[in-house]
């Protein structure tokens, strides 16, 4: 097990590139010139640190850690990741001033929380329903970040205000491809996500599973409505976004909702 400074060090680093990274990208978005790459160095900084924390804090002795805070941490880091590397192909560098902060705030509650003692070693199958089930999360809330930066540019384009954060974007229709883009390959993750724990589990909906089983299917039902409503209906922009955050809520309720009462209530 590493020691307690070990842990804390790559925490503190990752922390304030985090929110140096975010407070450079604000200014850029509030129509300052600031330097692409120092943003982008500074993000890559965090996300190297946090990857570091999230190592040592994942595995111990006993096997690998997934408690509450444990893997919210291990989310922060894999969306900012995913942020900085969709970065590269599209213009959607002022999505750092969301997710670097929430990525931050997930690394300071894995420092000062205390998760259950949950370690232990998971088999194969075990371990690629996880996985899969983390990226799905992690997708969907890019989206979940996609749609509130789509829902603000709406409104200054319906509003006339063509300053700000509206000229730093992409046009409105390149911005709802990627979005229902995020939404298709997180509702594929989730798919895959569900397959798996079917697999795996004897029973999904057994009394410590329901909650958790319900949620996601629930979850997996708004996203594939909203790829109906869109594809035959032409569903778009705000009907986009109350869908895709409504799925959000359901899942983050799925994913950490389950484990906050089942590690830190019971």
């Amino acid at each position: 097990m590493s020691s307690p400074l070990m842990q804390t060090l790559p925490t503190l680093v990752a922390i304030l590139c985090y929110l140096i990274a975010a407070s450079l990208q604000w200014q850029t978005v509030k129509g300052h010139s600031i330097n692409r790459h120092l943003v982008r160095l500074a993000g890559l900084t965090a996300i190297i640190a946090h990857g570091y924390a999230v190592y040592l804090e994942l595995h111990h002795p006993e096997g690998i850690q997934l408690g509450f805070f444990s893997t919210g941490s291990l989310i922060g880091w894999l969306v900012a990741t995913l942020v900085l590397l969709s970065s590269l192909r599209q213009k959607i560098d002022n999505l750092f001033v969301g997710i670097f902060p929430l990525a931050a705030i997930t690394l300071l509650f894995s420092l000062i929380g205390v998760d259950a003692n949950t370690a232990r070693h998971y088999d194969s199958g075990l371990v690629i329903h996880i996985l899969l089930s983390i990226l799905a999360y992690s997708i969907f809330t890019l989206a979940a970040f996609q749609a509130v930066l789509l829902a603000k540019q709406d409104y200054q384009l319906k509003h006339h205000m063509t300053k700000g954060l509206l000229r730093s974007l992409p046009p409105l229709q390149t911005m709802e491809a990627l979005l229902f883009e995020m939404i298709w390959t997180g509702l594929i993750l989730l798919t895959l996500s569900l397959a798996s724990g079917a697999l795996v589990f004897d029973d999904l909906f057994a009394q410590h599973l329901v909650h958790k089983t319900v949620l996601s299917i629930l979850a997996w039902l708004l996203y594939a409505t909203l790829l109906i409503g869109r594809h035959f209906l032409g569903w778009r922009s705000h009907k986009a976004i109350r869908w895709t955050v409504g799925g959000f809520i359901v899942l983050m309720l799925s994913f950490f909702g389950s484990k906050f009462v089942v590690e830190l209530l019971m």
